[in-house]
């Protein structure tokens, strides 16, 4: 499962590291998780204004309507009173991947990848490419 950051990444880089990741769950080396909200998200994000140099607005629609193809969505989980990382904001992503039962969370996210100990473990996107191109 990938957090929006990778999703994000990997729209405006489709050949940078994220656009790689997704290649790989094109060519089904790894399934891409995403619930409604997770998607809600990306479409919030791509939305904004900022990213305008390097998606147009068909092209952020288009890209997110091709990530919930893709991927195998889930419903969104009940929330969770337990906090884990620093963000509360992350524990969203905690709840889906262990709801969904992923092997593991990709995230640049530091308040993630910081975090020890988590099941499923929060992967750098270089370090899951790393074990599925393996």
């Amino acid at each position: 499962m990938a957090d929006t950051n990778v999703l994000v990444a990997a729209a405006i880089a489709p050949n940078g590291l994220c656009g790689r990741l997704l290649l790989e769950a094109v060519a089904d080396r790894w399934q891409l998780v995403v619930s409604p909200a997770l998607m809600t998200e990306l479409g919030d994000v791509l939305e904004r204004p900022k990213f305008r140099r390097w998606l147009s607005t068909v092209e952020a629609t288009r890209f997110a309507v091709g990530v919930g193809g893709l991927a195998e969505v889930v419903a969104d989980p009940a929330s969770s009173a337990v906090r884990r990382t620093p963000d509360p904001d992350d524990e969203f992503l905690i709840a889906l991947a262990r709801a969904a039962g992923v092997a593991a969370l990709i995230s640049g996210d530091a308040h993630l990848t910081a975090v020890v100990g988590l099941v499923p473990p929060v992967l750098t996107p270089a370090a899951f490419l790393a074990q599925i191109v393996a």
